[in-house]
Parts: structure tokens; sequence; C-alpha cells
């Protein structure tokens, strides 16, 4: 089976891609790598879509969406692979890991699998077994890492390019994956990385686009999406709502 690794990047962020290509030259040199750039607009659906119809049409067979930040681990390929082989319809999702700054050297992949620690709000099976998601468990699909079949691929709902900037994004099309009837398949062993930036948290610099991008949300699956972050934005006087919706403070 081909398989082909897609991720989205910018300048800012090609040292960490580069660590990613470094892995899959390491422990998966089959693989083909697909590098999708982000446009000024950094709309991540049109270049998440971009990225897997253009790895169709290059004849990939499996599809392993993975952040840019994030480093496969060393069973990483072989884990979603497995699990796609087995259940060719659905989505695979593995644990992800945050890692801690670097030191003066960078991140050695020989210490990696040391570091394991994956984010404790999404499942963790162990290795080698694939556990099938809940329906409530699709608000927990991440796109850092997720893989499919071209087979899905091409029948499948994309994201929704209608969402510009960032957030919501990958719950939408979670949720259009959930009301087709998928099956989200959570993988042990399929660990991935995430090699460590600085972030704010809530994202104050993406305040208008999640806000923009939650009224999409709300408006087509009547629930609101990213509800950590809008608490949060709430809570520091940024947000208020009312009549209905999450709007600017000031």
């Amino acid at each position: 089976m081909t398989v082909a690794v897609l991720t989205l990047a910018d300048a800012g962020r090609q040292a960490h891609v580069d660590k990613q290509k470094q892995a899959l030259a390491r422990w998966s040199p089959e693989v083909r790598h697909v590098q999708s750039e982000l446009g000024p607009d950094r709309n991540l659906a049109r270049a998440r879509n971009a990225a897997g119809d253009r790895a169709v049409a290059d004849g990939a067979e499996h599809l392993i969406f993975l952040d840019a930040d994030c480093i496969p681990g060393p069973e990483l390929v072989e884990r979603y692979r497995d699990c796609l082989t087995r259940h060719p319809a659905d989505v695979a999702c593995g644990p992800v890991t945050y890692l801690d700054p670097p030191g003066p050297a960078g991140y050695r992949l020989d210490a990696l699998t040391g570091q394991t620690a994956p984010h404790p709000a999404r499942p963790n099976p162990p290795t080698g077994q694939i556990r099938p998601g809940t329906p409530a468990e699709w608000e927990l699909f991440w796109s850092l890492s997720f893989a499919v079949t071209a087979q899905a691929w091409r029948s499948m709902e994309h994201f929704d390019e209608s969402y510009t900037g960032y957030g919501g994004e990958d719950t939408d099309f979670a949720f259009r994956q959930r009301a087709a009837g998928r099956t989200l398949r959570w993988v042990g062993g399929a660990h991935a990385y995430h090699q460590w930036h600085p972030v704010s948290s809530p994202p104050w610099e993406h305040l208008d686009d999640i806000l923009a991008n939650a009224g999409r949300f709300h408006r087509r699956w009547g629930v609101w999406p990213m509800r950590g972050w809008m608490d949060a934005f709430a809570a520091a006087g940024a947000i208020v709502y009312a009549e209905g919706r999450w709007r600017r403070s000031r």
C-alpha cells in the first residue's frame, strides 16, 4: 500500500517539518511526504483538501495527515496502515504527546519514545489495539494526526473551506463524518510527538477568526465548538453572549 504523509506549513515552521521528514526517512523511508504551503489567508481547510487531492491523484492509497509540528513515532505509519487495511471506510486517530522545549541539540529521535505522555483528553489504547470511538467522541477528533484511505477520501465530504483562519474546521469535518455514518477509530501505538513552540492560551491573535468560525459552526450544527476558548475569552471580558450569539464586548 502506497502511503503519503501530508502536512501544512509556512516559513515559520520549516524547521519542524524538516524534523518530521527526518523521522520518516529513518523509520518509514518508503512513505511519500506531501507538503502543502499555507497561503496568506491561512485557510487550513483549503490547504488540507489540496494536499489530500494531490496525494490521491499521485496514487497514494493511504493518507496520513500530520501537523507540521508533529514528529511521527517509530510505529505511527505501521499502526495507521494496519488500521486502515482493516477498516478502509473509517477515520483513524492516534495519540499525540506534547513535548517540552528541546535542549540545545534539539529533539533526539532515539529519545522520543521515552517521552511518551499522550494528551489526557483523548483515548490512548495499548499498542496494537484499535478501539472504535463512540458517536460523542467525534468531538475529540484532532486534525494534528489522523488517517484515511484514498477510497474514503474520494467519497467523504472534505474540510469546509468557508472556515477561514483558525479554529472550528476540524470539528466540523468530524461532525460531517459522523453524520455520514463513519466510525472513528482510536489507534494504539500510532504516536505523534508535538514539538514545542510558543503559544497564547487562549489564542488571542485568532479571536476574530474563532468568533466567526464558531458562529458558522453553530448555525450548521446547533452547538458551540471551542467552548474552552470561548469561556476563557468571556472570563477575560473580551466577548459576551447576547441575543443567541457570541460577539466582542469592545
